[in-house]
């Protein structure tokens, strides 16, 4: 197995307590060997864009292979006590736990594909108890990082050809800050500056130095001539630690000492200030200078719309280095992801019983069923649109979908080329996941390759134009039939 870095063992007991509760409740109601569908997805597109990258499926495989209750654990619930006095946990759930293991099947998307609102991105299938055990695990690890995936799309969309350096870590929450690297990285970013996450992750790593570099030397000139003493081979230089424009002309200084042994400065490094007039004044400097090779760098709580309108001013930019607003989704701290029940299997007939969640809002009106998703193609190869349908049931001829929260919008995908976007995750409890599906490089190059399907309207920063996604169109009939059974309306 590659080392994809799970930092943190005792996995069974990072839940929330009704988890347990219930799956205490399923034993002493007779339901130890029911087996159950969930389906995990979100209702919302994330910073209002017009597509997500599923990442963190890789995480979860992680967990699944460390999850079990320990002696330590074990010992935590028996001491738990309810409410109304006494003993939260019976001994006989507790002894089920310490023998247990998991016995599920999961499905989901392969890490850095292009996902949509209200398709599922994984599903999850076994005892009940067990599908409910692992839920709250489930949607930290993979809505979160899904999350920062798509910040960081969005982040390297806009900043074009020019590479985005990761450098959230210390603005980051605790150490999820090491997966935010590891999402980032697979949402597009060319390096990070953590260097755990560079390790465990095979991500590549980039830094240059702080502030503080150049405040601890007399001047900021004896601070640079040191700096590419000691790295004469990766020199970017920061230059706002007093004033920009005499950073940069002792950059030059350096610059023309460095060339004269053999050397070359790398760049420098703008982290405040106007950055757009900062960074054409410094593009001037070194051009006129005679070093147009140096790179700028800009940083400073920068995100997609920030890069966006400085390229917009036809700011000469080499690389962009972003870190708060992207290890921490920053104006949007949650993707909303839910876990829902869809199906209980009949213990006597083996089939598949549909189960449906109502609201009095649409938007959480759940989807019955063993779910998957078809990805259909156009001819130029753009994506057309994606169908939600059960596996039991299949897909009409007619391969119609139906937008679930807007019967009236349909649209007709017959004929076109399609895939089944679900892969096995794990079976029985064991992992299956080869080391293609859970390596960082390779769920990067699938974002990339999945954006390049996306019709250029469904990129747009402001108002993109909405992904077909829809219910099959028996799958639709279904569902709106058990509503109505399930609320008791007559036709």
């Amino acid at each position: 197995m590659p080392n994809t870095g799970c930092m943190h063992t005792d996995w069974s007991l990072y839940t929330d307590l009704y988890q347990l509760t219930m799956a205490q409740g399923y034993l002493g109601a007779g339901k130890r060997d029911e087996r159950a569908a969930f389906t995990m997805y979100f209702r919302d597109y994330p910073f209002e864009g017009g597509y997500a990258i599923a990442c963190g499926m890789s995480q979860l495989a992680d967990i699944l292979e460390e999850y079990t209750f320990t002696d330590s654990d074990l010992d935590y619930l028996r001491g738990l006590e309810a409410p109304a006095g006494g003993r939260l946990f019976s001994e006989e759930f507790l002894d089920y736990l310490g023998k247990m293991e998991l016995d599920l099947d999961i499905d989901a998307v392969p890490e850095g594909t292009v996902v949509f609102p209200h398709e599922p991105i994984l599903r999850v299938t076994g005892p009940i108890m067990h599908c409910q055990m692992i839920e709250t695990t489930l949607l930290n690890v993979v809505a979160f990082q899904t999350l920062i995936a798509t910040k960081s799309a969005r982040v390297c969309q806009a900043a074009g050809s020019a590479p985005v350096a990761e450098f959230g870590l210390r603005r980051a929450q605790g150490l999820g800050g090491a997966w935010a690297s590891r999402a980032a990285y697979v949402g597009g970013c060319a390096s990070t500056s953590n260097l755990l996450a560079g390790k465990l992750f095979d991500i590549p790593v980039s830094g240059t130095h702080a502030h503080s570099w150049v405040m601890s030397f007399p001047d900021e000139l004896t601070a640079f001539r040191s700096y590419v003493e000691q790295f004469p081979g990766n020199a970017t230089l920061l230059v706002d630690t007093y004033d920009v424009e005499q950073g940069v002309a002792n950059a030059i200084t350096v610059a023309r000492e460095m060339r004269a042994r053999g050397e070359g400065l790398a760049g420098v490094r703008i982290d405040s200030g106007d950055l757009s007039w900062l960074a054409k004044q410094a593009r001037s400097m070194l051009d006129d200078a005679g070093f147009p090779d140096v790179k700028i760098v800009l940083s400073n709580d920068l995100d997609e719309h920030t890069i966006s309108s400085i390229r917009a001013e036809g700011t000469p930019v080499d690389a962009w280095g972003v870190g708060t607003k992207l290890a921490t989704a920053y104006e949007q701290p949650t993707l909303g992801g839910v876990y829902k029940l869809s199906a209980i299997q009949d213990a006597k007939t083996g089939k598949w019983v549909d189960k449906l969640k109502i609201s009095e809002s649409l938007s959480k009106l759940t989807t019955p069923g063993v779910l998957d998703v078809r990805r259909y193609y156009n001819e130029e190869g753009t994506i057309a649109g994606d169908m939600v349908f059960d596996i039991e049931a299949g897909v009409d001829e007619h391969e119609v979908i139906v937008d679930p929260l807007d019967s009236l919008r349909r649209k007709d995908l017959s004929g076109k080329q399609f895939k089944t976007l679900f892969k096995p995750l794990c079976r029985k409890g064991k992992v299956v996941l080869d080391d293609a599906d859970r390596s960082a490089r390779k769920a990067r190059e699938r974002c990339f390759a999945g954006l390049v399907e996306l019709d250029e309207t469904q990129l747009r920063m402001l108002n993109p134009h909405t992904y077909p996604v829809g219910l099959e169109r028996g799958l639709h009939e279904r569902r709106q039939a058990l509503v109505a059974q399930l609320r008791k309306i007559d036709d």
